[in-house]
């Protein structure tokens, strides 16, 4: 299927977001945008608008548009909105996996955990943080999928609870994860036992909540005009 100039740019600027590239904050000028993909304006607002719908980044009159600066009450209402749908997607994949998509969870868990510890360690690139976050949100996206229930995964897909938590994780987080931090989720889920289960997706979902509420809530105000330094170029999706 063919890609629109409005998808090249909804997907560049999207990915540059998940990249941690442009923070929170960041001044979004269209005209800017256009002329580094090569582009004109109107797929540029076409794209932008999008991903304001997708909570990524926000608009006010006259004073222009720039990456969302989430607060305290975002973070906090997407994470009670993500224990809801989560804790059920748990339950439901507890009662209904097969041997199959249990094992391919636990596989999952141990790559995504072996992701996050080399992540800790420091010294990598914002391409390998772009690969775990995407790694963490194919794994939680199987729980929902292998749950059975279309309607409860189209519901995390629609919310986009998990890629405003990758956005909160990425700008909040200041400590690492646990280690196992995702297999013993995993051990949990293939248990068959959905009050366990749901235990123990709620305390992964409420885990590091406060840490993030308190940096992100530290952000504060941000300019909303860009400056005159050149941001690095996005790369059109093609």
């Amino acid at each position: 299927m063919a890609v629109s100039l409005a998808d090249e740019a909804y997907l560049a600027v999207r990915d540059e977001i998940l990249r941690g590239q442009l923070r929170p904050g960041t001044p979004l000028s269209r005209r800017r945008l256009a002329r580094q993909l090569g582009m004109s304006v109107l797929p540029v607002s076409d794209a932008l608008k999008r991903l304001e719908e997708d909570g990524l980044v926000e608009t006010r009159a006259r004073a222009g548009t720039r990456v969302r600066v989430p607060t305290r009450t975002d973070v906090r209402e997407l994470y009670e909105l993500r224990e809801a749908l989560e804790t059920q997607s748990a339950r439901l994949f507890a009662e209904r996996a097969t041997a199959v998509h249990r094992r391919e969870l636990r596989r999952l868990a141990g790559h995504v955990d072996a992701l996050f510890d080399r992540l800790a360690g420091g010294g990598e690139d914002d391409g390998f943080r772009f690969a775990v976050h995407s790694q963490h949100l194919q794994f939680h996206m199987r729980i929902a999928e292998h749950a059975n229930s279309q309607l409860l995964k189209q519901m995390i897909e629609r919310k986009h609870v998990l890629i405003m938590n990758w956005v909160f994780d990425i700008t909040g987080r200041r400590t690492p994860l646990p280690p196992g931090f995702h297999s013993r989720l995993a051990e949990g889920l293939v248990s068959g036992d959905p009050e366990k289960a749901d235990a123990l997706m709620r305390e992964h979902v409420r885990y590091g909540f406060g840490e993030i509420s308190t940096h992100i809530g530290a952000l504060g105000a941000s300019e909303w005009r860009e400056r005159r330094a050149t941001p690095a170029k996005l790369t059109a999706h093609t």
